[in-house]
């Protein structure tokens, strides 16, 4: 997937797709730490507040 960097005020900035916020479960707001690998040309986001992730409850069987 491809992102664009836009422009925001007087910075830039990557936006995070929203398929990976619900994957991740991360909420607009919490801390992210980047560090960059100038070598590999990678930037590495890490998420301060990263969740557990709510377990699915099994659907419950009708009675007959």
């Amino acid at each position: 997937m491809g992102q664009k960097v836009i422009k925001t005020g007087n910075s830039a900035a990557v936006t995070i797709p929203h398929e990976f916020m619900e994957a991740l479960n991360f909420k607009i707001g919490d801390g992210v730490k980047a560090s960059l690998d100038y070598q590999n040309g990678t930037i590495t986001f890490t998420f301060s507040t990263a969740r557990q992730l709510r377990l699915k409850e099994p659907k419950k069987r009708r009675k007959r």
